[in-house]
This record gives C-alpha cells, sequence and structure tokens, in this order.
C-alpha cells in the first residue's frame, strides 16, 4: 500500500511547487492560464488551489478567477531565519581562515557605543593577539569597528563617533571623529577595514561585514597579526578569504548579493 501511494504523493508536492513557482513570477494569474502553463487539467488545478486557498497560501483576488500568493511564504521563512544561530554559521567560516594561515580570527558587532567581541578561534601560534570573548574595543580604533560604521548612513556615523571619548592608545590612533569620517570613505570602496597597530602595538587587523536577510551588516569577522608575521604581499589573499567567510554566513542568513571587490590593493 505504502509503495503504490509513494508516487502519487511526490507526483502532488511537485505539482504544489510549480504552482508556488508559476505564481511567484507574476502578480496573479487565472485557473485556464495557469493549468495551461503547467500542462495540468484545469479540475485538478483548480483543486489544488482551493487547498492551498484554506491554508492561507493563496488568495483569489476578489470574484475574479484570478489567483495569487500571500505572504504565507514569506513568514514561514522569516520564522526559519530566526532559528539559525549567527555564532555557528561563523565558526565554520571562522575556521576554516584559521586552517588556512593560523590567525586569531574574531566574530564581532557594534553594541552600545563599542565593539563587542561574540566568538572567536585563536591562532596556535605562542604569540598572538590577547581577547577574550565578551570583551569590549573602541569603534574608532579596530578594523570591525570601521567596517560596521561604514554600513551606516554617514551621519549616524559621525553621531555615534561624537559620543565617544577619543583615547590615544598608540601613535596611529585616530584623534577625532573627523579623521575616522575619512576613512570610512574608503572602507565603503574598498570593503573591508582595517587597524594598523591603532589599537595595540604591533598588532593589525583586517574586517570584512557580514550581512543579514535585508542586506544591513549586523556583525563582521576579522583577522588578527602580530606586525611581524603580517606579510604586505598576501594582504589581498587574506581580505579574500574574509570576503568569502562573509559572504558565505550572509548567503546562509537570507542575503545573496555580497558585495566582492574586484581588487584590492
Amino acid at each position: 500500500m505504502e509503495k503504490s501511494t509513494q508516487p502519487e504523493a511526490v507526483s502532488s508536492v511537485l505539482k504544489v511547487f510549480n504552482i508556488l513557482q508559476t505564481l511567484g513570477e507574476q502578480k496573479e494569474i487565472g485557473v485556464s492560464e495557469l493549468s495551461q502553463r503547467l500542462m495540468m487539467s484545469k479540475a485538478t488545478t483548480y483543486r489544488f488551489l482551493q487547498t492551498m486557498k484554506g491554508l492561507g497560501i493563496v488568495v483569489q483576488e476578489g470574484e475574479a478567477d484570478k489567483y495569487a500568493l500571500t505572504l504565507k511564504l514569506f513568514e514561514l521563512g522569516s520564522k526559519a531565519l530566526e532559528h539559525v544561530d549567527l555564532i555557528d554559521l561563523a565558526d565554520t567560516e571562522m575556521r576554516k581562515i584559521v586552517n588556512v594561515i593560523n590567525e586569531t580570527v574574531h566574530l564581532g558587532c557594534i553594541d552600545d557605543g563599542s565593539i563587542l567581541y561574540l566568538h572567536k578561534i585563536d591562532s596556535t601560534y605562542h604569540l598572538r593577539m590577547h581577547s577574550r570573548v565578551g570583551r569590549r574595543n573602541p569603534l574608532y580604533s579596530t578594523a570591525i569597528g570601521k567596517v560596521m560604521m561604514a554600513d551606516m548612513d554617514p551621519n549616524e556615523a559621525k553621531q555615534l563617533l561624537e559620543s565617544v571619548d577619543f583615547i590615544k592608545h598608540t601613535a596611529n590612533t585616530h584623534e577625532t571623529p573627523e579623521q575616522v569620517m575619512e576613512e570610512l570613505d574608503r572602507v565603503r570602496v574598498e570593503r573591508f577595514g582595517e587597524d594598523n597597530e591603532e589599537q595595540e602595538p604591533g598588532l593589525r587587523c583586517i574586517a570584512v561585514p557580514i550581512y543579514d536577510r535585508f542586506g544591513h551588516a549586523i556583525a563582521s569577522i576579522s583577522v588578527s597579526f602580530p606586525t611581524i608575521r603580517f606579510e604586505q604581499d598576501k594582504k589581498q589573499d587574506y581580505i579574500a578569504l574574509l570576503h568569502q567567510a562573509g559572504k558565505n554566513v550572509s548567503e546562509q542568513l537570507g542575503f545573496h548579493h555580497y558585495p566582492m571587490p574586484l581588487t584590492v590593493e
């Protein structure tokens, strides 16, 4: 009994998805046109549409013989995305980077006027960045802070910086909002942020954004190097690794238009 009904069940599922795909390609469509496009009988098409209407997946447009998708599928998709764990997704990509270059990789975001480290994969070198999950660092002297602010409206970023007390951590640390805003213009074009010994002497960091399904930067992945191990001629390779990781995580969060740079100087 089970074997004989399985092909029919599979066929029904395929018909439902074909109907959904066709309805997704145009705002509304009539039963006759839909049945012709799917090469299904009008009676079968009507029966499926009425069932889907009862489930709230399609709606019949007034008294007309036309049907359209509701937002039910969007609602279901959104609920699925709510269960996606950013840290778990990022962890896989972060470990890929560490496996290639063996340097410390962080996941961070902006929280209450500073950056907050959400996750970390350590380098196996004895000489490495000493940080911890939950630690905070300034926006203006970190690669993560810069790449996150670059995604903001410039006025919002400037207002955020004006509420921050600038501390001169090293000789390279920015001292004013204007200096940071000038660098953010470059970050927007090159699509990566950089900390060139601005937070700690002898330490460099590069960061790229992670986007949610709406295309907003919600986090950032960074890699940190002691300056004695940073190789300038491999900088483009480092950035490419980060961008691939950012793209992979963003896609799993529902964003499929990650802005990959063509070249990095």
